[in-house]
Protein backbone atom coordinates (compact mmCIF):
# COMPACT_ATOMS: atom_id res chain seq x y z
CA UNK A 1 0.00 0.00 0.00
CA UNK A 2 1.47 3.35 -1.00
CA UNK A 3 0.40 6.67 0.47
CA UNK A 4 -2.03 8.05 -2.03
CA UNK A 5 -1.75 11.52 -3.73
CA UNK A 6 -4.82 12.24 -3.79
CA UNK A 7 -5.01 13.98 0.12
CA UNK A 8 -7.99 15.99 0.98
CA UNK A 9 -8.31 19.45 0.46
CA UNK A 10 -6.34 21.59 3.12
CA UNK A 11 -3.43 19.26 3.49
CA UNK A 12 0.08 19.88 3.06
CA UNK A 13 2.30 16.90 3.48
CA UNK A 14 5.53 17.71 5.49
CA UNK A 15 7.25 14.71 5.52
CA UNK A 16 6.81 10.91 4.39
CA UNK A 17 8.53 7.91 5.29
CA UNK A 18 9.60 6.29 2.24
CA UNK A 19 11.67 3.62 3.83
CA UNK A 20 8.45 2.17 5.74
CA UNK A 21 7.12 1.03 2.36
CA UNK A 22 10.16 -1.02 1.59
CA UNK A 23 10.86 -2.34 4.83
CA UNK A 24 7.48 -2.99 5.94
CA UNK A 25 4.18 -4.55 4.36
CA UNK A 26 1.81 -2.16 5.79
CA UNK A 27 -1.85 -2.91 7.01
CA UNK A 28 -4.32 -0.72 8.75
CA UNK A 29 -3.66 3.00 8.73
CA UNK A 30 -4.24 5.39 11.23
CA UNK A 31 -4.49 9.35 11.73
CA UNK A 32 -3.67 10.39 14.76
CA UNK A 33 -3.45 13.85 16.16
CA UNK A 34 -0.30 15.10 17.84
CA UNK A 35 0.21 16.40 21.37
CA UNK A 36 3.01 18.61 20.69
CA UNK A 37 5.02 22.07 21.77
CA UNK A 38 4.83 25.66 20.19
CA UNK A 39 8.20 25.13 18.89
CA UNK A 40 7.93 21.61 17.45
CA UNK A 41 4.64 22.79 15.37
CA UNK A 42 6.70 25.60 14.00
CA UNK A 43 10.35 23.46 13.36
CA UNK A 44 7.48 20.53 11.70
CA UNK A 45 6.21 23.91 9.27
CA UNK A 46 9.64 24.63 8.82
CA UNK A 47 9.96 20.70 6.91
CA UNK A 48 12.70 20.35 9.72
CA UNK A 49 11.34 16.35 11.04
CA UNK A 50 12.86 12.89 9.95
CA UNK A 51 10.43 9.94 10.21
CA UNK A 52 13.22 7.34 9.14
CA UNK A 53 13.42 5.77 12.54
CA UNK A 54 10.47 6.45 13.64
CA UNK A 55 7.78 4.33 15.46
CA UNK A 56 5.20 3.93 17.57
CA UNK A 57 4.31 2.37 21.26
CA UNK A 58 1.91 1.73 23.32
CA UNK A 59 2.05 2.35 27.17
CA UNK A 60 0.16 2.57 29.43
CA UNK A 61 -2.78 2.62 27.43
CA UNK A 62 -1.21 5.67 25.40
CA UNK A 63 0.09 5.70 21.91
CA UNK A 64 3.52 7.74 21.60
CA UNK A 65 5.84 8.40 18.89
CA UNK A 66 9.18 7.46 19.66
CA UNK A 67 12.61 8.29 18.01
CA UNK A 68 11.21 10.81 15.61
CA UNK A 69 13.59 13.69 15.42
CA UNK A 70 12.11 17.04 15.17
CA UNK A 71 15.01 19.87 14.88
CA UNK A 72 14.87 22.22 17.44
CA UNK A 73 13.33 25.49 16.00
CA UNK A 74 15.96 28.41 14.89
CA UNK A 75 14.41 30.60 16.63
CA UNK A 76 13.92 29.26 19.78
CA UNK A 77 15.08 30.30 23.00
CA UNK A 78 15.90 28.03 26.42
CA UNK A 79 13.03 27.03 25.94
CA UNK A 80 12.80 24.88 22.87
CA UNK A 81 11.78 21.31 22.42
CA UNK A 82 14.56 18.11 22.82
CA UNK A 83 14.78 16.69 19.31
CA UNK A 84 13.69 13.39 19.94
CA UNK A 85 11.29 13.37 23.18
CA UNK A 86 8.49 10.73 22.45
CA UNK A 87 5.40 12.42 21.58
CA UNK A 88 1.93 11.38 22.43
CA UNK A 89 -0.31 10.22 19.76
CA UNK A 90 -4.28 11.26 20.25
CA UNK A 91 -6.54 8.61 18.65
CA UNK A 92 -10.15 6.91 19.69
CA UNK A 93 -10.17 4.58 22.50
CA UNK A 94 -11.63 1.72 19.55
CA UNK A 95 -8.36 2.32 17.71
CA UNK A 96 -5.92 2.24 20.67
CA UNK A 97 -7.60 -1.24 21.96
CA UNK A 98 -6.71 -2.40 18.65
CA UNK A 99 -3.31 -1.70 18.36
CA UNK A 100 -2.91 -3.41 21.67
CA UNK A 101 -4.56 -6.29 20.54
CA UNK A 102 -2.43 -6.39 17.34
CA UNK A 103 1.03 -5.28 18.68
CA UNK A 104 1.25 -7.41 21.00
CA UNK A 105 -0.05 -10.65 19.72
CA UNK A 106 0.79 -11.18 15.65
CA UNK A 107 4.57 -9.26 15.91
CA UNK A 108 3.34 -5.75 14.21
CA UNK A 109 4.76 -2.95 15.08
CA UNK A 110 3.20 0.32 14.42
CA UNK A 111 5.19 2.86 12.06
CA UNK A 112 4.46 6.55 11.06
CA UNK A 113 4.08 7.10 7.48
CA UNK A 114 3.89 10.76 7.28
CA UNK A 115 2.97 14.02 9.11
CA UNK A 116 0.89 16.27 7.16
CA UNK A 117 -1.29 19.51 8.75
CA UNK A 118 -4.99 19.40 7.90
CA UNK A 119 -6.84 22.53 8.85
CA UNK A 120 -3.95 23.84 10.24
CA UNK A 121 -3.22 20.86 12.68
CA UNK A 122 -0.46 18.39 12.85
CA UNK A 123 -1.46 14.98 11.95
CA UNK A 124 0.68 11.83 12.17
CA UNK A 125 -0.21 9.10 9.67
CA UNK A 126 0.45 5.75 10.96
CA UNK A 127 0.43 2.05 10.10
CA UNK A 128 0.32 -1.66 11.41
CA UNK A 129 3.18 -2.74 9.82
CA UNK A 130 5.07 -6.65 9.98
CA UNK A 131 8.88 -6.38 8.70
CA UNK A 132 9.62 -7.72 5.07
CA UNK A 133 11.88 -10.27 5.41
CA UNK A 134 15.14 -10.12 2.76
CA UNK A 135 13.50 -12.05 0.13
CA UNK A 136 10.43 -10.35 -0.10
CA UNK A 137 12.42 -7.21 -0.91
CA UNK A 138 14.39 -9.19 -3.80
CA UNK A 139 11.29 -10.23 -4.96
CA UNK A 140 9.90 -6.74 -5.48
CA UNK A 141 12.95 -5.54 -6.96
CA UNK A 142 12.83 -8.05 -9.79
CA UNK A 143 9.26 -7.33 -10.72
CA UNK A 144 9.47 -4.05 -10.72
CA UNK A 145 13.09 -4.55 -13.08
CA UNK A 146 10.64 -6.76 -15.03
CA UNK A 147 8.11 -3.98 -15.28
CA UNK A 148 10.75 -1.73 -16.40
CA UNK A 149 12.17 -3.84 -19.20
CA UNK A 150 8.61 -4.77 -20.39
CA UNK A 151 7.77 -1.25 -20.76
CA UNK A 152 10.59 0.12 -22.24
CA UNK A 153 10.58 -3.01 -24.65
CA UNK A 154 7.17 -2.26 -25.59
CA UNK A 155 7.97 1.76 -26.83
CA UNK A 156 10.84 0.40 -28.35
CA UNK A 157 7.91 -1.60 -30.29
CA UNK A 158 6.02 1.59 -30.59
CA UNK A 159 8.59 3.49 -32.07
CA UNK A 160 10.29 1.00 -34.40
Amino acid sequence: MKPSNTHRTGEKTVSLNRQAFHQYHIGDVFEAGMALRGTEVKSIRAGRVNLKDGYGAVKGGEVWLLNCHISPYEQGNRMNHQPLRPRKLLLHRREIRKLIGQTSERGMTLVPLRIYFHKGRAKCEIALAKGKKLFDKREKEKRKTMEREARQAMKQRDVG
